[in-house]
């Protein structure tokens, strides 16, 4: 049975829309399920419907030499200037990307036939769409970006719908106490080692998750080198590999450059391309023009922890890892990403450096900051002082792995 994506509702609410839906994100993601699953609602729904894919030589070699060679493979919708059609013809194109103008082949067709036809589309990589989408789409299209799974969904994965209600509740409810509280524990305990791809959380055997998680890490990022066109290889991988052990850490070009032997353009391509495929995500520093606040260096994190982990080769229980509070930041860090835009989730870090790891600015809410702690023993609030006098209006709170005290902590499942 195919599991349903948390993004899918929108998704399918958007096929009303007259903008054409753009879906991306990482490799391995399920893109094209979720194209699929469109596919076959829209079929049920008795819509007029064509699944196109431009990895086929044949489509795309036609394509690339006229948009209209589209309709060699489909129905052609009526040209609105001259006829009237009750519904829109609906076109879903994976990896739209492989197009050699994909900007220009959407844009043709949506001045051309919108609103009669409807065209949803994959990418694997921004990095494509970015130098390839040109500002000739505004206003034409909507982007969804699909990551690995959630928590949440993480347990859909894993046929546990009780224990995602129960979470749900232990969420909304600071109270409650589950039942199956020690279920869900052991669940996140192998989220936080294997992270959410869906076909790695739809696998049970220890070894086959290492072992997917070692071919994405292998073939599908091999493919993002390739195609964006990486020299170094072995460099870009030994990037990935540091960084992977610094999640969490500032990001210091610099030094990077010099442990790694390459020049400062290239890790600056090296971590625009890992960004555009989706692999990690950099927050800024947050500040409010304080001249120790304002260091400029940024932080970096994986946005899936099992491909954070094969990268160092550590599938170790999480309470035996000294790198444990890097780990249960960067799921902290992927928890806000889901409730917060990137650009909303800053770091706070003086000069001295005094730190908070989390300042979320939302543009409707409340700000709020976050301390992430393993462990809710031996905390010395004292060491926030600076902060909270600095910012009276932001209230800090700490998020801990397991903790005792809930009055004082926060535990990481309940975010």
């Amino acid at each position: 049975m195919i599991k349903q994506r948390t993004i899918y509702v929108g998704i399918l609410r958007h096929l009303q829309r007259k903008e054409f839906t753009i879906i991306t994100g990482a490799r391995q993601t399920g893109k094209t399920t979720i194209l699929k699953q469109l596919f076959g609602h829209l079929q049920k729904e008795g819509k007029k419907v064509w699944f196109i894919s431009f990895e086929k030589e044949d489509v795309l070699r036609k394509i690339n030499k006229d948009p209209e060679n589209i309709f060699q493979f489909t129905q052609r919708p009526k040209n609105p200037l001259f006829e009237k059609q009750k519904e829109p013809y609906y076109f879903l194109i994976d990896e739209v990307q492989y197009a050699a103008n994909p900007s220009n082949f959407l844009k043709y067709l949506y001045d051309t036939y919108n609103p009669h036809l409807k065209i949803i589309a994959t990418g694997s990589s921004s990095f494509y769409l970015d130098k390839k989408f040109k500002d000739s789409l505004a206003g034409r299209k909507r982007i969804f970006i699909l990551h690995t799974l959630s928590f949440e969904e993480f347990l859909i994965f894993n046929d546990r719908l009780h224990l995602r209600d129960e979470l749900s509740q232990m969420r909304k409810d600071n109270h409650y106490i589950s039942l199956h509280y020690n279920e869900i524990k052991d669940m996140f305990d192998d989220y936080l080692l294997f992270g959410g791809y869906p076909e790695v959380a739809l696998t049970d055997n220890r070894e086959e998750k290492i072992s997917l998680l070692e071919e994405i890490k292998n073939a599908y990022i091999k493919r993002d080198i390739f195609e964006s066109k990486v020299e170094n290889e072995q460099k870009f991988y030994e990037l990935m590999f540091v960084l992977a052990l610094q999640t969490s850490n500032l990001l210091n070009k610099f030094e990077l450059s010099k442990s790694l032997k390459i020049d400062i353009k290239t890790v600056d391509k090296y971590i625009y391309v890992l960004q555009k495929c989706f692999h990690i995500t950099i927050i800024k520093p947050f500040h409010r023009n304080l001249k120790k606040e304002l260091l400029k260096m940024p932080k970096t994190f994986f946005n899936d922890l099992g491909l954070r982990n094969i990268l160092i080769g550590n599938f170790i229980n999480i309470y035996n890892r000294p790198d444990r509070g890097q780990l249960l930041e960067n799921y902290i860090f992927i928890r806000l990403m889901e409730m917060h835009r990137e650009e909303e989730i800053k770091f706070w870090r003086t000069g001295d450096q005094k730190e908070v790891d989390f300042v979320v600015t939302p543009a409707m809410g409340n700000s709020f900051a976050l301390e992430v702690k393993f462990g809710s023993a031996n905390l010395k609030t004292t060491k926030y002082n600076k902060f909270i006098n600095t910012y009276p209006g932001i209230p800090l709170k700490f998020i801990s792995y397991m903790t005792e005290n809930e009055s004082d902590f926060i535990p990481a499942i309940k975010l």
